[in-house]
């Protein structure tokens, strides 16, 4: 018998912060909008912050407030982003497959690999797995298509790439307990 271990606060509040860089990029690249802003609207919760929960049975709608987010790793990951921009993407797009068009790539998706990307080349303390992991989550809540698969490969892929002792060590089965 497993059970499953409830997230930390520390955990979710990193998920939120992940989700919302994800927005906060998607955001940018389709405006013209400025840095500044979209880090203040999404951390002063102008953007975000509540999502509208349906209840079909009563067939009402609550407004309920979302985790408070980590602000620090939030603003890390879209400057970074940001900054990275151009590299990040030539990254990407060399390790699509061929199934996957690189101009045809939606902005939402690539927003998620961008950060995703980031996370594997400039947070060295997040487990790669575990960066993956977070990411296909997160293309999960937008997609049921096969996007969450392509990042999982894509993702996959390039960690190999940029840690490839970790991913070989995650692999390796680890010894029975008392050998």
């Amino acid at each position: 018998m497993t059970t499953q271990k409830k997230p930390s606060d520390a955990a979710l509040r990193r998920g939120a912060a992940r989700l919302a860089a994800v927005q906060a990029t998607y955001q940018l690249s389709l405006t013209d909008g400025r840095l500044e802003d979209a880090l203040s609207d999404l951390i002063s919760g102008a953007i975000g912050g509540e999502v509208i929960a349906e209840n079909p049975d009563l067939e009402t709608e609550e407004v309920v407030p979302l985790i408070e987010m980590h602000a620090e790793l939030f603003s890390v990951l879209v400057r970074g982003v940001d900054a990275m921009k151009k590299r990040l993407d030539e990254v990407i797009d060399a390790s699509l497959g061929t199934s996957w068009d690189a101009t045809r790539l939606e902005p939402l998706t690539r927003s998620i690999l961008r950060c995703g990307l980031y996370e594997l080349l400039e947070r060295p303390t997040m487990p790669a797995r575990g960066c993956i992991s977070e990411y296909v989550d997160i293309t999960r809540s937008f997609f049921e298509g096969a996007e969450p698969g392509m990042v999982n490969a894509v993702l996959d892929k390039l960690a190999r790439q940029i840690r490839p002792d970790e991913m070989e060590a995650a692999r390796r089965p680890r010894p029975a307990d008392g050998a």
